[in-house]
């Protein structure tokens, strides 16, 4: 039974969702090796492309499953209940699909600039479901704020015959080594101009391309199976057919879709739903190794549930937000993202701590989940460019300005 079953999906919804649930129980027994290995989880991914899952936001006129913003929330949040690495890395792969598919249509463009991104969308999503082609969506970069918008990326690409030349670091990159594309956002150089936010593009870096290389270690608190390492792109050629976005799109994206910032609290929603199914089954008796089982104590039933109060009051915020996303969104819209991404991303680790402390010091042995996913839980709040901070300045500069206001 998936996380979502009671909810009202529509039949297409529920099977997709049907997949992952599904796929589940595999994920969640291979979690811990990749967890202690710091493993990438290649097994899960070829689970998830014989079941079409990485086809999953390719639209459907392509070959994909069409799945919409919110449908993909609703899949990704069911993997992250079973492997919360699974499911981040999920969102890196699928939104080079959703950004280049029903984003971008939903975003204004010149008609040549239509007719050629349909052009080269159809050719970037043939590798993937042709060539088993998967892609990272690397846009980290040290002491930058290019992510959002606010300034040009540090890595830069030269526009040449036929392609463009790309250099520059990226960190923090997820599926480094594993996948077979990078969308690496980068800044076009203008002659004779400074670099500009808005020449923000989007190019799929080929993973075995001269100049391009995986670099540093990946020993981390959490996440460890994203294996997040650096890159170092040194004069990369990448062809004009592997832009994902037209120059100065994704910067409209970034002011004018903010909800594209949100796909990564899935993976954080499923690890709620997977601390909390634990305790209960713990307190139960109907998890292997549990002992001393009190599920008739009224300090275990409080934690319980006051777990299960703030699972509802993420579900409730991560559902509203996935209705939300749309172009051009309202102000009070937006701001809700902003409440939903600091609610899921701190009350996650919430959940867990409470998870830990209500079955007891057995469960910090590495035979139980719950330390994993208190580890991973962790990591959520840290997660540009919306980091919980981020969401804290945002919000409440936005409660007290308007646009274009400033003392």
């Amino acid at each position: 039974m998936s996380m979502w079953s009671d909810f009202d999906l529509t039949d297409r919804q529920r099977e997709l969702v049907g997949r992952a649930t599904e796929l589940g129980p595999a994920f969640a027994a291979r979690a811990p090796e990749t967890d202690r290995d710091a493993r990438f989880p290649h097994e899960n991914y070829a689970d998830m492309r014989d079941a079409g899952l990485l086809a999953l936001c390719i639209p459907s006129q392509y070959g994909g499953l069409g799945a919409d913003y919110r449908t993909y929330f609703l899949v990704a949040s069911e993997i992250g209940r079973h492997c919360g690495a699974t499911a981040l890395t999920l969102n890196m792969h699928s939104c080079s699909m959703l950004w280049s598919g029903p984003l971008a249509d939903d975003l204004p463009m010149t008609d040549a600039e239509r007719r050629g991104h349909q052009e080269r969308r159809a050719a970037l999503y043939d590798l993937v479901l042709h060539e088993k082609a998967i892609f990272a969506q690397p846009f980290s970069e040290p002491h930058t704020q290019a992510a959002t918008g606010k300034a040009p990326f540090g890595t830069t690409a030269r526009k040449v015959d036929g392609g463009y030349v790309v250099t520059g670091k990226k960190h923090f990159a997820s599926l480094a080594g594993a996948a077979t594309h990078y969308s690496v956002l980068c800044t076009e150089e203008r002659e004779g101009s400074d670099l500009y936010p808005k020449d923000t593009i989007m190019l799929a870096v080929p993973g075995d391309a001269d100049g391009f290389s995986v670099v540093g270690d990946w020993d981390t608190l959490g996440m460890r199976g994203t294996v997040s390492k650096s890159l170092d792109i040194d004069g990369v050629f990448v062809p004009d057919a592997h832009q994902i976005m037209p120059r100065g799109v994704y910067y409209r994206a970034a002011i004018q879709w903010p909800h594209m910032f949100l796909t990564l609290t899935p993976a954080y929603m499923g690890i709620a739903q997977a601390a909390y199914d634990f305790v209960v089954a713990f307190l139960r008796g109907e998890v292997e190794g549990a002992k001393g089982v009190k599920r008739g104590s009224p300090i275990k039933q409080f934690a319980v549930a006051e777990m299960r109060i703030k699972l509802e009051q993420m579900r409730a915020l991560f559902l509203e937000a996935a209705t939300d996303a749309r172009f051009n969104p309202s102000k009070d819209a937006r701001m809700r993202a902003y409440v939903a991404n600091y609610t899921i991303m701190e009350t996650v680790n919430d959940i867990c701590r409470l998870a830990i402390r209500t079955c007891g010091g057995t469960t910090i042995m590495k035979k139980f989940p719950l330390e994993r996913l208190y580890r991973d839980s962790r990591c959520g709040a840290l997660m540009l460019p919306w980091s919980a901070e981020a969401c804290l300045e945002r919000l409440g500069r936005e409660c007290l300005y308007e646009r274009g206001e400033s003392d």
